[in-house]
């Protein structure tokens, strides 16, 4: 009973160390921030700014 337990933990760790490589080897946080930065862009741009200097 204990050893699945072990056997599971161990798994879902392993698959978040493969899934957390895949995405720092391939860049893929950064590129899918540069996807969404003109959405982001286009919303802020329109937010009144305060100037105070």
């Amino acid at each position: 009973m204990i050893a699945t337990i072990l056997l599971g933990v161990a798994a879902a760790a392993a698959a978040f160390f493969v899934l957390t490589f895949l995405v720092y080897f391939f860049n893929l946080d950064m590129k899918a921030a540069a996807k969404i930065m003109p959405l982001i862009s286009k919303h802020y741009d329109k937010v009144k700014k305060e100037k105070r200097l």
